[in-house]
């Protein structure tokens, strides 16, 4: 069974900064990527950042230049730093991990609990 756990979320003035976590435990054989998702109110969810074990990155267009994804491969760890934070970052952002359980299986998506942030105006 694999875990993802995700912290970090919480109300911040607008032009401020949060950095979220997202740790990967249990029955993981290898993990291709791992990102970030955020889904506001009343609309889709949508990708924000992620960053394959190989290092390649993809930033929504909305968080280029203010938002930064980095890894941690030895921990399983994936992180987000958000800065000039802005009241339509406000969301639910989920952790997802797409990942090996074992060497024979395909690469199967997973998702955390959903950590919330709020940006006041």
């Amino acid at each position: 069974q694999v875990q993802l756990v995700e912290s970090g979320g919480g109300l911040v003035q607008a032009g401020g900064s949060l950095r979220l976590s997202c740790a990967a435990s249990g029955s993981i054989f290898s993990i291709n990527a791992m990102g970030w998702y955020r889904q506001a109110p009343g609309k889709q969810r949508e990708l924000v950042a992620a960053k394959t074990s190989g290092g390649s990155t993809n930033y929504a267009d909305s968080v280029k230049g203010r938002f930064t994804i980095s890894r941690d491969n030895a921990k399983n760890t994936v992180y987000l730093k958000m800065n000039s934070l802005k009241p339509e970052d406000t969301a639910v952002y989920y952790c997802n991990a797409v990942l090996y359980i074992n060497y024979e299986s395909a690469p199967s998506p997973y998702w955390g609990q959903g950590t919330q942030v709020t940006v006041s105006s």
